[in-house]
């Protein structure tokens, strides 16, 4: 077993903290040799094994979460930034629930992907491989310990950790329970780690790929956490922008279905990615239909900030200005405007999405062909909520992040997003000719 790095033998010097961290490294890549050919078993084991120590340990994950709450709360935190902190002891089953999902997938390390002959009698095969050691850095939601470690040994990767400042204690606290799992399925505790210090010089460190142990870097926060890790990066980045998701409501909608699904889209929780947070409303949809949603919003406590025409369908609608449209409120606020049918949408969308998630709601098949066709982003989807953004709700047991980019992982970044590939060619002595 290896010796712990913890705030208490940790020194805040940068150069001890460049030590620290090339340590980590180190250890991560000798891990990530054992986990790339452990049996899927003991992978699933080790999974099972800390959902169980996750609700052994709550009470002492619940304490640890309370002295991150207090010091949220002192900064003056918002209550969706409180809300994306909090655990409780319904949020603690369903990251035991979420390792317990991972165990049942499939293991996707060795899956043939692909396979074919060749005339000269060569037998090829694309399989999936490990992507061997991953660094994913995160904010406020301490969840992302569990979900990050569990998905990454699922998928035959080490983890390097490096949790929020805000979450700093939940996040120690769960990540003790990580390691009491793997030592009982007898993988090394180095599988999964978690970085000791909330200096940002760490992140700095893992950013430039801690001497050519870290293969891939994943972030998942705002847009400042994003954009510093894309200017910094030194290894490939999984992308995780802001989520500026979109709901547009045709006029062949259903009424009730897109007062539900807008609701529930918006409201759900407001601080999460997938939550909408600019509505369009098909110009063609009646004026009634208009005002019943925009109502339906207003009455449950949420602050619409739309255009002139939107004001007359209520009073309380606030004026939007150029900003609301690339805004990522994470709370109960919207934005709203009408647009000229599905190809206006499409065209708001293109200027101001993120190319997280956007949904449409209709009942015509032509405008969602459309929009379906033309709408460039992650994830799109048809008369559901945008709230379903999530790898849990994809089957995929728990998600890293949802991917923007274009690049190997897009959309929920599950266990099989985790691996590359490599290609084996068998032959019966086949030599190229000159």
């Amino acid at each position: 077993m290896s010796t712990p790095l913890t705030t208490d033998n940790v020194s805040h010097d940068k150069g001890s903290i460049k030590e620290i961290m090339d340590l980590i490294g180190q250890r991560a890549k000798q891990a990530a040799r054992a986990l790339a050919i452990a049996p899927t078993a003991q992978k699933n084991e080790a999974l099972q094994a800390m959902a169980d120590h996750i609700e052994a340990e709550g009470e002492l994950i619940l304490k640890a979460n309370e002295k991150d709450i207090i010091a949220a709360k002192a900064l003056g935190k918002d209550s969706a930034f409180i809300d994306r902190l909090m655990l409780n002891t319904e949020r603690l089953q369903g990251i035991a629930q979420g390792l317990r999902a991972i165990a049942q997938l499939d293991d996707p390390v060795g899956k043939v992907s692909a396979q074919w002959s060749r005339p000269n009698g060569l037998e090829i095969s694309r399989v999936q491989t490990p992507l061997g050691v991953i660094g994913i850095i995160y904010e406020s939601r301490p969840n992302v310990t569990a979900d990050a470690g569990g998905l990454s040994l699922k998928a035959g990767n080490a983890s390097i950790l490096r949790g929020g400042s805000d979450s700093f204690h939940s996040s120690h606290a769960i990540h003790h329970a990580l390691v009491a799992g793997l030592n009982k399925a007898g993988l090394p505790d180095t599988a999964i780690q978690l970085v000791p210090t909330i200096d940002r010089a760490a992140v700095g460190y893992m950013l430039k790929g801690l001497n050519g142990t870290v293969d891939v870097i994943v972030p998942r926060g705002g847009k400042s956490l994003v954009g510093r890790v894309q200017d910094e990066a030194r290894v490939p980045v999984f992308s995780h922008l802001e989520g500026i998701c979109h709901i547009y409501v045709d006029r062949s909608a259903s009424l009730e279905m897109a007062i539900d699904i807008v609701v529930n889209a918006k409201l759900r929780r407001t601080g999460i990615c997938g939550a909408a947070e600019t509505l369009l409303l098909d110009k063609a949809l009646p004026q009634d239909a208009q005002a019943a949603i925009i109502n339906a919003l207003i009455d449950n406590d949420c602050a619409v900030r739309g255009t002139a025409e939107l004001s007359l369908l209520n009073e309380k609608v606030e004026p939007a200005n150029a900003d609301d449209w690339d805004t990522e409120y994470l709370s109960n606020i919207i934005s709203a405007k009408q647009v000229d049918g599905v190809q206006g949408a499409i065209d708001h969308i293109a200027a101001h999405s993120s190319n997280h998630t956007e949904a449409i709601i209709a009942q015509d098949d032509e405008p969602v062909e459309a929009f379906f066709n033309q709408v460039d982003s992650a994830i799109v989807m048809h008369n559901a909520s945008t709230q379903f953004a999530d790898g849990g709700e994809f089957g995929m047991g728990a998600e890293i992040g949802i991917a923007t980019g274009k690049m190997h992982a897009r959309g929920p970044v599950g266990a099989s997003q985790l691996t590359s590939f490599k290609y084996v060619v068998r032959g019966q002595g086949q030599t190229r000719p000159s």
